[in-house]
């Protein structure tokens, strides 16, 4: 799985909303100015991260958006399987069932069982690192300088 820009903008963007939505909804506008990320592409994912409750908006002059959970609830696997189409490394590892259909080896191809769990293992990874985490690490950074 190659991640795109919506996973990696879509963390820019949240954690862009967690610093500076502490006070007050953030604008969109404002994030992709700080950020460098087309205000459209933004409201695409906003979508997607409202449906998914990880994010709440405010309309009005003073409107925005801001973290609907805490930074600490909010993983980096949360925002991916989110915002991506899918989550398997490859086409084969898409569906549960054992004969895929992706390919000539369907059904009788042992090295699906490796992508499958690539796949788990990647997203095991990405649960357990959270907004806060990545916040702290940011924190400790800018201590160290």
């Amino acid at each position: 799985m190659r991640l795109t820009t919506k996973s990696r903008y879509g963390t820019r963007l949240i954690l862009d909303i967690a610093v500076n939505g502490m006070e007050k909804p953030v604008p969109l506008s404002d994030v992709s100015s700080r950020q460098n990320i087309s205000l459209k592409y933004l409201e695409q994912l906003t979508g997607k991260l409202k449906k998914a409750g990880i994010i709440t908006s405010h309309r009005g002059p003073f409107g925005g958006h801001r973290l609907a959970k805490s930074p600490v609830e909010i993983s980096i696997g949360d925002i991916v399987r989110t915002l991506e189409e899918s989550t398997a490394i490859t086409d084969c590892a898409e569906q549960e069932s054992q004969v895929c259909g992706v390919c000539n080896r369907a059904g009788d191809c042992l090295s699906r069982w490796v992508w499958l769990e690539a796949s788990r293992a990647m997203f095991d990874r990405l649960d357990k690192i959270t907004i806060s985490g990545l916040l702290a690490m940011e924190n400790e950074e800018f201590r160290k300088n």
